[in-house]
């Protein structure tokens, strides 16, 4: 019987913690190696294509977590944009915080790079974006937001939150958060009408 190592995993969250740190071109095979502890033979055998079979992985995984924290404030606080926009911008905040400013956004260092280097990684990025936006839409018709409202409105919700992240990791202060919230809810997040 084979014997069961946790060497797979722990690649996938190395990976994705140095590709929100440093990102995608800065990050090397043998530092993820050295930091997960991963032999390079059951690396390449769980990841037989290599960085970029990881990448692709990390993307998966990362999506994954992001489209719950997204799924689980829409849960709570269905049909109030307000309190949405508000534990959304938190919780993304709080993430900041929590990593002493280090982490960006996996998707958005890896959009920053990848269009030159990987067309199926950008791919792959882009539907992680598509996604999240989809479900903020979904969050603002059950609103009673139009269509095209919703639509608007979930597509500036995502923008702003990455742009916040950039600002909030040069400032080293989540501040950049509350502000955005305060503009959006006199904005985009108001009543329709």
């Amino acid at each position: 019987m084979p014997r069961k190592t946790d060497a797979r995993p722990l690649a996938i969250a190395t990976a994705a913690r140095l590709f929100r740190i440093q990102g995608y071109t800065a990050t090397g095979l043998s530092q993820i190696l050295q930091e997960s502890g991963a032999p390079k033979g059951s690396f390449y055998f769980h990841f037989p294509r290599g960085k970029a079979q990881l990448a692709e992985e990390a993307i998966d995984q990362y999506v994954t977590a992001r489209m719950a924290v997204l799924q689980g404030i829409s849960a709570n606080t269905a049909g109030d944009a307000e309190r949405f926009v508000r534990q959304v911008l938190g919780a993304f905040a709080a993430e900041m915080v929590a990593s002493d400013f280090q982490y960006g956004c996996l998707m958005q260092n890896l959009a920053n790079e990848l269009p030159a280097l990987d067309a199926d990684l950008t791919q792959r990025v882009a539907r992680g974006f598509q996604d999240s936006t989809e479900l903020v839409a979904a969050h603002f018709r059950g609103c009673g937001y139009s269509p095209a409202r919703a639509t608007s409105a979930a597509a500036a919700l995502v923008a702003a939150v990455e742009g916040a992240r950039t600002v909030a990791r040069l400032e080293r202060s989540p501040a950049v958060f509350e502000a955005l919230a305060d503009v959006s809810l006199r904005g985009w997040a108001a009543p329709e009408g």
